[in-house]
């Protein structure tokens, strides 16, 4: 089912059923080998410049969709670590405050559910630090403008990154725009260091309408760990396409 409430900045926020619209774990299966093999090089992910394409054989018909991601939070929540465990690169062994504007970009195939028609995202993933945010007046317009999607992130390690959540919500959102906003809390591998508890993130869910996501443990885990927030951020993209375009499915279908 599909619900729409307001995330507290106004705008109108679309929720849909994990698997409504893609094969859940279709990453697992025989058939997406095919696909997801093309991401990696010597049994490791393969980090792709901006305008480098995994080498799908042209045999293989598959259409490339591009979407713009931004990452935002308070300094030390984990940005940059979250874009290069979504794009299978180093974590950085120590935090450093992005000194502008890094993309990063992520490939990830899915499979249709209506029709079995195989979709290639090509995420841009933009990571830009607080501290530049707030000193370059630019850099938030540059980061926002033709933003399809934005990530708000927290760290289950900092208590108050997680009560800075509606700030970033009302300071990125922009009613007058459609964009898929989730939450998702970094260092949960951590989480006996936090006192941010369930009935908090419950809490948070149910009034701001986003969902939120938990990243963190085994960097070296592979795709089983980034495929639940890879596989919903696509979804609830082709889903917001679908919707403007006005071709989405009705919400008893969702």
């Amino acid at each position: 089912m599909e619900h729409e409430r307001s995330d507290g900045s106004g705008a109108p926020v679309l929720r849909i059923r994990h698997g409504s619209i893609f094969v859940a774990d279709w990453h697992r299966g025989p058939d997406s080998k095919e696909y997801f093999s093309k991401l990696f090089q010597k049994k490791r992910r393969k980090t792709f410049g901006l305008l480098e394409a995994p080498a799908i054989p042209p045999q293989i018909h598959v259409n490339t969709v591009r979407y713009k991601v931004f990452l935002a939070g308070k300094s030390g929540v984990g940005k940059t670590s979250l874009a290069a465990r979504l794009g299978g690169s180093d974590i950085p062994a120590m935090h450093y405050e992005t000194t502008g504007i890094e993309t990063t970009a992520v490939f990830w195939p899915v499979k249709l559910r209506e029709n079995g028609q195989v979709i290639l995202f090509k995420f841009h993933f933009w990571d830009c630090g607080e501290n530049a945010l707030r000193r370059f007046d630019h850099l938030l317009p540059s980061c926002k403008e033709q933003m399809d999607a934005v990530l708000f992130l927290f760290s289950f390690t900092d208590h108050g990154s997680f009560e800075d959540l509606p700030n970033q919500i009302s300071r990125i959102s922009d009613p007058s725009q459609r964009t898929v906003k989730m939450v998702v809390g970094t260092k949960f591998d951590l989480f006996m260091h936090t006192d941010i508890t369930e009935r908090e993130i419950k809490t948070f869910q149910d009034s701001s309408g986003l969902p939120v996501f938990r990243v963190g443990g085994d960097a070296n885990a592979g795709l089983g760990e980034v495929a639940p927030l890879l596989n919903a951020l696509a979804e609830h993209l082709w889903h917001q396409d679908c919707v403007t375009a006005g071709c989405g499915p009705s919400s008893s279908q969702v």
